[in-house]
C-alpha cells in the first residue's frame, strides 16, 4: 500500500514515515526537494497518483493566528483538491484536543483545518491528540532568557509522538472513519515541571519561571481546555520513560 506523508520531515512526519515502513507499507514523503510544494500545490497531483491514503502531518512554527490559519487552510485545500484529481480515497488529518474550542493563535489554524476536512462528504479520518512529549524541546529552545527559562503556565497530558504516528498509519491502512476517538498521554502534568525534568536530564539545570500567557490561547493552557475528556483513549509511554529513551 502506498501511503503519502505530507510534512514528512517534521517532528511528527518523520515518525509517521518510519511507522508506515514498520507496518509493511510504502511511504512517499512530500517535500520541496522532491519537487512538491504544499503551499502552492505544485507537483502534488503527480506525487499522489496510485496512493491509497494521504497522512497530513504538515505544520508551521508560527503562533500567529493569521499565519497559522493561512498555512493550514492553504495546505489542506491543496491536498484535498490534488487527492480528488489523483483519485486518492482516504485523507488522514491530525489536530489537537481542544483546538476548535480555543480557536486562537496556532490553534486557530488547526480549528480551520478541522472545519475544512470535516466538511467533506466522506473519504476522511481526523484524529485529535494532546501535545507530544517533544513539545518540551520547543519551549526550552525558545524560552531561555539570560540565566532563566520561561515557560507558559500550562496543564498538559503529553503523549509519545511514536504512538501517535503508529495510530495514524493504522487509520490510513483502513477505510475512512470520520472523526476518531481522541488520544491522550497517560497522565496530566505541569508543563513547568516537565521542563525542569527535561533540563535536569539534559544537564542544563536553570531556574524555571512560569508565565501566564494572555488571551484565549493562554487561558486554554491553564483552564484544562487542552486536556482530554472522560473516556478518552490513553497512550502508554510516560514523559519520564520518554526522557530515558532520549538519553539512550
Amino acid at each position: 500500500m502506498k501511503i503519502v506523508v505530507a510534512g514528512a520531515t517534521g517532528a511528527l512526519g518523520r515518525h509517521v514515515v518510519d511507522a508506515v515502513r514498520a507496518a509493511g507499507h510504502d511511504p512517499l514523503s512530500l517535500s520541496r526537494s522532491s519537487g512538491v510544494d504544499l503551499t502552492d500545490g505544485s507537483g502534488l497531483v503527480d506525487a499522489l497518483l496510485g496512493a491509497s491514503a494521504v497522512i497530513d502531518a504538515a505544520s508551521t512554527s508560527s503562533t500567529s493566528t493569521k499565519k497559522s490559519v493561512d498555512f493550514f487552510t492553504t495546505v489542506t485545500r491543496n491536498l484535498l483538491a490534488a487527492e480528488r484529481e489523483a483519485g486518492v480515497p482516504h485523507h488522514v488529518a491530525i489536530s489537537i484536543v481542544g483546538a476548535a474550542e480555543v480557536d486562537a493563535n496556532y490553534y486557530a489554524g488547526k480549528a480551520a483545518q478541522e472545519e475544512i476536512v470535516t466538511a467533506g462528504r466522506g473519504g476522511w479520518s481526523l484524529l485529535r491528540t494532546t501535545q507530544f512529549h517533544d513539545f518540551v524541546r520547543q519551549l526550552v529552545d525558545h524560552g531561555k532568557i539570560g540565566p532563566v527559562q520561561l515557560v507558559p503556565t500550562m496543564r498538559s497530558q503529553p503523549i509519545a509522538t511514536t504512538e501517535v504516528a503508529a495510530e495514524l498509519v493504522a487509520i490510513a491502512a483502513g477505510d475512512p472513519r470520520g472523526l476518531e476517538p481522541d488520544l491522550a498521554g497517560p497522565q496530566e502534568e505541569s508543563m513547568a515541571d516537565l521542563v525542569r525534568r527535561y533540563l535536569a536530564a539534559t544537564e542544563r539545570p536553570r531556574p524555571v519561571i512560569q508565565v501566564p500567557l494572555p488571551g484565549a490561547w493562554g487561558r486554554s493552557m491553564r483552564d484544562g481546555t487542552l486536556l482530554p475528556r472522560p473516556g478518552t483513549r490513553h497512550g502508554r509511554q510516560t514523559f519520564d520513560e520518554w526522557l530515558v529513551a532520549q538519553a539512550g
